[in-house]
């Protein structure tokens, strides 16, 4: 009780400038804060509901203030009531506001006495947008059901009322109950020995914004993989996951030597379904895991070095709203590439570099020039679409263009020092930019201007002095790849399979594919295919990649194992890019609504809502055209 008090004192400092209106939530953090949460839920598996009471501890900043406005989406409120300090309590009025689509419903409490503590009995949606509840068919064993939260932007408030901002950091402790048999993890430390008695308890003691909430619940299998980690799965899966995740520990010890100690606790992951909408989930404690990466040669182990970066930059240190994104995900993703630098080598570091780089100078030009920007002008976009390539890619290209100009150990020392200064807050990216500026730019004059720093930060496109790094083996597949477009080399001449040069990993396919036209000569599709069997691949990030040029270039032979691919596979990066293929044709695009009308039910919603999208963008795109005609 005590560290908890301390650490709501402590983070009682934050700078108001954090308290920035957020125009993805309806809370009002200048007026009132929650500060901690306590959650008791049981999980119905029956209904598909969660259903419970939330207690906010108030921290009151205004005087004035005679209301707390939460977020919420498809929450049925049974009731509201203050608690006073002995525990006794008094019913609340409330108002529920109509739905938005994207925000839901503002939930406006009228707290003319200013209470400390507020407790809302709630039932969750069977179609909450932040939780997925799959029947057992929809599993790997057959037999018992999942259910699995993605809060992500704002979507937690789908399943927990609350100020669902990343500006406002919280504590929480949860009791779940569930039925016997089935484990529920939460985003805090996760007991592996914990019986499965139908009761569990959590308490994450570290002050977390809202999209950080996380719960699971299924037939979840374990298996300790070190001293603080282990990966859990169902078990018919988990021994391929903790063989693939057995770096865990090191990758822990290769952050720590870099940014400092682990400040976590524990580090676990768990294998959800394969309809997790992403890749990958940096909840606290347990890294939430697409089981895409599960290729049985470690190739794409990659994503946890990523989740487990945000443990530094994205959980301990956060955007302060969805527009500085690039602070959660720019520099995560450089220190994933510093992580597997040191695990795996510079070559394969520099290749994921390559990968990211070269496809963002490829993109970026399409793009508003608003996008283009690290931190761009109010937009009105969703919250999920704040994020892009932009925030992960151009904002690691940025980072690493620090590290050149002022050498690894200044920049080290630098970046160590900012997620000192900075943890368990939410901040801006003029905060960051103001610490920056005295501590590296002005600290060591010459290396790098200011104005460029701006560039980078504000202005659209990639900087003319970007450094790219250099790799011999992608610069051979170059030229592989040109000799093949010209028919001068046969693909199955390609050194993709030659023992003696090692073969092509997956980063060198991927790359080979990336470089194809977007629209490749039927011909030559049928060579590839005929050479490397690449129809039908496990390997799902070489299949996306497949299919795409194979639809895009009239290979109808590839169009049923796509849509077994689509099927199988809810990763949206993953998945999106081949609905989108077929939508280019009006047969293509109806061959993707039979797919699609068979495998919605195995999605997520956030996956339903992001293909319904490339529907509507294609239909809409042909009664333009057909308007011309």
């Amino acid at each position: 009780m005590f560290a908890r008090v301390l650490v709501i004192a402590l983070f009682s400092l934050l700078p108001l400038a954090a308290f920035a209106a957020d125009p993805h939530s309806y809370a009002q953090p200048d007026q009132v804060v929650v500060r901690h949460v306590d959650l008791d839920l049981a999980v119905d598996f029956g209904k598909k509901t969660l259903h419970g009471t939330a207690t906010l501890d108030l921290d009151w900043k205004s005087p004035f203030a005679t209301q707390l406005a939460l977020d919420t989406s498809a929450l049925h409120i049974a009731r509201i009531e203050a608690v006073d300090a002995h525990g006794k309590t008094t019913p609340l009025k409330y108002a529920l506001a109509p739905a938005d689509k994207s925000l839901g419903s503002k939930l406006t409490i009228e707290t003319p006495d200013r209470p400390a503590r507020v407790r809302i009995a709630y039932a969750t949606s069977p179609d909450a947008s932040g939780l997925q509840w799959l029947d057992p068919a929809q599993t790997a064993g057959k037999k018992l059901p999942f259910m699995f939260s993605q809060s992500e932007a704002i979507h937690a408030r789908s399943w927990v009322p609350c100020q669902d901002s990343p500006s406002v950091r919280f504590t929480w402790q949860a009791v779940v109950t569930a039925p016997k048999g089935l484990r529920v993890l939460m985003s805090a430390p996760n007991d592996p020995k914990h019986a499965l008695d139908g009761k569990f308890e959590f308490t994450q003691a570290h002050p977390v914004p809202s999209y950080l909430l996380a719960i699971a619940a299924g037939d979840i299998d374990v298996r300790e993989t070190g001293p603080r980690s282990a990966v859990y799965a169902e078990p018919s899966v988990v021994e391929k996951a903790a063989h693939e995740f057995e770096d865990t520990e090191k990758m822990i010890e290769t952050a720590e030597s870099l940014y400092g100690p682990y400040r976590w606790g524990r580090y676990d992951i768990l294998v959800l379904p394969p309809s997790f909408p992403y890749g990958g989930m940096e909840n606290p404690n347990v890294t939430f895991a697409t089981p895409t990466v599960l290729v049985g040669d470690k190739s794409l182990v990659s994503l946890v070095a990523h989740e487990l970066a945000h443990s530094w930059s994205g959980n301990l240190v956060t955007m302060a709203s969805w527009r500085d994104g690039w602070l959660n995900e720019g520099f995560t993703t450089y220190v994933q590439g510093r992580i597997t630098e040191t695990l795996y080598g510079k070559a394969l570091a520099d290749e994921e570099v390559l990968l990211a780089e070269r496809n963002l100078q490829k993109e970026i030009g399409s793009m508003p020039a608003n996008a283009q920007r690290l931190a761009p002008q109010p937009r009105e976009v969703d919250a999920d679409d704040e994020l892009s390539d932009v925030s992960y890619d151009k904002g690691s290209w940025f980072l690493r263009t620090l590290e050149q100009k002022f050498g690894r150990e200044h920049f080290d020392a630098w970046l160590k020092s900012y997620f000192d200064h900075f943890a368990w807050h939410s901040i801006t990216t003029e905060q960051m930019l103001d610490y920056l500026k005295p501590n590296l730019i002005d600290k060591y004059p010459g290396k790098m201007s200011w104005d460029e720093v701006k560039e980078w930060v504000y202005g659209t496109g990639i900087p003319k002095d970007a450094p790219i790094p250099d790799s011999p083996r992608f610069d051979a597949i170059d030229k592989e790849r040109a000799q093949f477009l010209a028919g001068k080399l046969p693909a199955d001449k390609l050194d993709a399979g030659k023992s003696d040069k090692g073969g092509w990993n997956t980063q060198e396919w991927m790359y080979f594919l990336d470089g194809l036209p977007d629209v490749p000569k039927l011909a030559q599709v049928q060579q590839l295919d005929a050479a490397w069997h690449l129809t039908g691949t496990p390997n799902a990030e070489i299949g996306m990649r497949w299919y795409v040029h194979a639809i895009a270039a009239g290979d109808k032979t590839v169009w049923n194992a796509a849509a077994e691919h689509m099927t199988r596979i809810g990763r949206m990066y993953l998945t999106l890019p081949v609905y989108s293929a077929f939508a280019k044709t009006p047969q293509g695009l109806a061959f993707a609504e039979q797919t699609y009308a068979r495998a919605k039910d195995g999605y997520h919603p956030i996956t339903r809502m992001a293909i319904e999208r490339v529907f509507a963008k294609a239909k809409a795109g042909s009664k333009a055209e057909a308007a011309t005609l």
